[in-house]
């Protein structure tokens, strides 16, 4: 395996989307407020540093993506075990959903399920570049940065609302 010359922001992006991963992994191991804190640690901190990723000019490939090596049923007791703990606040109200505009009825949105989609994202990631030489690690740095910027730094930002409302409002009777 050749040696890895990976610029700071992008070993601080590994270091984040695994840190991400393993605490979803281990969400039935935690009370929901350390679930939520956690989460309100990570997510901003993954966003930021998934901006600031720079991409090598040479790795920039069109047709960068990451193959899905993480298995439906995993996925779905991530899911799960994340939906569980949310209990009765796993549902929020999608107001950035694009069929909103259309609708005259509230759009519904998963805390666990988003939570998920984005550990599916990250856990491709991570499990890409375990035992990759660099030039594949910076394609799958590529298609990472890709599909968040067109897909799910939009989850990202969604999620953060209803887990800000359980840290810091849980006791209001408010609709988030």
């Amino acid at each position: 395996m050749e040696q890895t010359t990976l610029n700071t922001n992008s070993l601080a992006f590994i270091a984040l989307c695994n840190e991400y991963c393993m605490a979803i992994e281990n969400a039935r191991e935690s009370t929901r407020d350390e679930f939520v804190a956690s989460m309100l640690r990570l997510l901003p901190r993954i966003y930021i540093a998934t901006t600031d990723l720079r991409i090598n000019p040479l790795a920039d490939d069109e047709d960068a993506y990451l193959e899905s090596v993480l298995e439906e049923d995993y996925y779905e007791s991530v899911r799960r075990n994340v939906e569980n703990l949310m209990g009765a606040d796993d549902l929020f109200l999608e107001v950035f959903e694009e069929d909103m505009k259309y609708s005259d009825t509230p759009i519904a949105a998963s805390v666990s399920e988003t939570l998920a989609d984005i550990f599916q994202v990250l856990y491709n990631f991570v499990e890409t570049i375990k035992e990759a030489h660099q030039s594949m690690i910076e394609v799958a740095l590529v298609a990472v940065k890709s599909d968040f910027d067109s897909y799910w730094s939009r989850l990202l930002c969604n999620v953060m609302r209803p887990l800000n409302h359980l840290r810091h409002n849980a006791n209001d009777e408010d609709e988030y």
